[in-house]
């Protein structure tokens, strides 16, 4: 039997372990972000000039029909709410395809950071209802980059002549189906390592907003979902209709040009992150307002801003439990019936907004929340320069 001294000094013995093990992984920790860079200046690459961005339009013609068919597919358990909204608000708004919005089973579909929606039908009703399949298929960032039903729903669209366009980290569920290899490509500048990594035969290129190869389209940060789309509607119809659609956006030119340097891993970013996660006592839940009609495209990306913050969470109310319809169709759920606290907790309303003025808003409503590094962590993680010269300004050359 231990004595009754051996207790007390087993117990002391590990505390010190436990200290020890404490000690050691703050001062690792340290050492990391001291490896860290710093923020600095530089000199943008040069953007693509006009032959390459008129090749690009060129080769995104509507594969097989007049009026092409979207396909915006999705896993049910989380795929990111504004690769999922923004190109079905966006292409619907043009009104010049038949745009659909999947899922993989049936029921909602869950989004990340925030939202939850219902889509038009499952890829297998998709299948049985046009059998020789979509022209154009938008594959989000996922939960699961390998999700074998999703893997194998996408190889038969590619082999049934769709073009492919994974937005955002959707490029890494693109590169599990095998149709990345030997192609160039881009990604989410967070997620980019890994792709390379997982996927050495992709040839990455730099300093591009979106990149077109051989029937495949991959695009930067999550914001890169509104050039992307306006860049499809004039290769569906023309200039004239994409520069509509802008102007609705609130984005009067874009193009394919990034400044790929200024989005990385930072001291700073890490820092604010760290700091936010750990004072868990300041987090708070916000709610926002759905109702009949709103925008989805201000919604996803006003919700999704706000869901990145580490010092906050957004969740959904309106006068009905049920699910409310968007701007263009898309059946919205709402988390809970509105209460009455929810006035003093409610995040600025979107429907009055133009979708880029909705975002620059937000992010200056975080800035004056939460102050500028976090609003900054946010914009880094949508890949969206911030601050510009005007809030009218921040979405032209993206």
């Amino acid at each position: 039997m231990l004595s009754a001294e051996a207790t007390p000094m087993k117990l002391r013995i590990f505390m010190l372990v436990v200290i020890g093990i404490v000690a050691l992984s703050v001062v690792a920790g340290a050492l990391w972000l001291l490896t860290l860079p710093q923020p600095g200046n530089h000199s943008p690459q040069p953007g693509p000039d006009s032959h390459e961005y008129d090749t690009a339009v060129a080769s995104l013609a509507p594969p097989k029909r007049q009026r092409p068919l979207v396909a915006i597919i999705g896993l049910n358990d989380a795929t990111e709410t504004t690769d999922y909204l923004l190109p079905y608000g966006i292409l619907k708004r043009a009104g010049i395809a038949d745009v659909m919005a999947l899922s993989i089973k049936d029921g909602p579909v869950r989004l990340y950071p925030a939202l939850t929606v219902r889509a038009d039908a499952t890829a297998a009703q998709f299948d049985r209802r046009y059998p020789t399949g979509a022209d154009y298929v938008i594959v989000p960032a996922m939960s699961h980059d390998n999700d074998p039903a999703v893997i194998a729903w996408l190889r038969h669209q590619k082999a049934k002549g769709a073009i492919i366009i994974g937005v955002c980290a959707g490029a890494k569920v693109v590169a599990e189906a095998g149709l990345l290899d030997g192609r160039r490509a881009t990604t989410h500048w967070y997620y980019l390592n890994t792709l390379l990594e997982n996927h050495p035969a992709i040839d990455y290129v730099a300093n591009r907003r979106w990149v077109v190869d051989n029937g495949i389209v991959t695009t930067t940060g999550i914001t890169a979902s509104i050039p992307t789309m306006l860049t499809l509607i004039e290769a569906i119809a023309d200039r004239k209709t994409a520069q509509r659609v802008g102007n609705d956006l609130g984005v009067t030119q874009w193009s394919a040009a990034h400044d790929s340097q200024a989005f990385r891993f930072t001291r700073p970013f890490a820092l604010t992150v760290i700091e936010n996660t750990l004072a868990f006592w300041r987090k708070e839940q916000l709610a926002l307002s759905l109702h009949m009609g709103i925008d989805e495209v201000s919604l996803a990306l006003v919700a999704d801003a706000w869901s990145r913050t580490y010092r906050s969470r957004v969740t959904t109310f309106a006068p009905d439990h049920g699910a409310i319809i968007s701007r263009n169709g898309m059946q919205i759920m709402a988390d809970r019936t509105a209460t009455a606290s929810d006035k003093g907790t409610a995040v600025p309303a979107v429907e009055m907004m133009h979708p880029a003025v909705a975002l620059t808003s937000t992010l200056a409503a975080i800035d004056k929340r939460y102050g500028a590094p976090t609003a900054s962590v946010v914009a880094m993680q949508l890949e969206y320069p911030w601050p510009a010269t005007r809030p009218d300004q921040n979405a032209d050359h993206n």
